[in-house]
């Protein structure tokens, strides 16, 4: 079935799983969304745009201005990953680039390294799967990731994505694309 509609974000779904608490990024949240998009380690694979770096608090703000309106108009949507027990954020996970029918989507994630390899991500990954499936009955997901971000390829088969090496990245030629099909078909 084809979801011709927008797809609608509002009220913001907040997510819950075991560990970990999925919601809106908010401006107190500056500090952190500009460490995730400025520290070397987390940015290793990412390549940005001089435009679309964040490099000052004033960055990071604007950055959360976009993705609040992001999810305003019904383009993408984000969420801050913090600890149930912890609200300050560690990490961000989102679904966006729909496809214009609205039936694929791509997963984004980074994650503060001081929690990295805890199953945190796979967690979260798990939830925002289960959400694009169920709630936003998408056929498919795709994540771009860097052809030597070995931690995200593994992320990614362990929860279910394979490999499509008929696809290629038009943007980015270190990328290679990993997808996953809803499967209630």
């Amino acid at each position: 079935m084809i979801n011709v509609e927008k797809m609608k974000f509002k009220p913001y779904p907040e997510i819950k799983s075991e560990r970990l608490f999925l919601r809106q990024i908010k401006e107190s949240d500056a500090k952190a969304i500009l460490f995730l998009r400025s520290d070397k380690t987390v940015n290793t694979f990412i390549e940005r745009p001089e435009n679309r770096k964040t490099k000052n608090i004033s960055d990071a703000l604007e950055f959360i201005k976009e993705v609040d309106n992001n999810i305003e108009s019904n383009q993408s949507i984000a969420w801050g990953i913090t600890f149930i027990s912890d609200p300050k954020l560690i990490g961000t996970i989102c679904l966006w680039n729909f496809s214009q029918d609205n039936t694929t989507a791509e997963v984004g994630y980074d994650l503060n390294p001081k929690f990295q390899n805890k199953g945190i991500m796979s967690e979260a990954l798990k939830k925002i799967i289960e959400y694009g499936f169920k709630d936003l009955n998408l056929d498919k997901i795709e994540a771009f990731t860097h052809i030597e971000n070995e931690n995200s390829k593994k992320l990614l088969v362990k929860n279910g994505f394979h490999f499509n090496e008929n696809r290629k990245d038009l943007n980015n030629k270190s990328n290679i694309i990993f997808e996953i099909e809803n499967v209630r078909h």
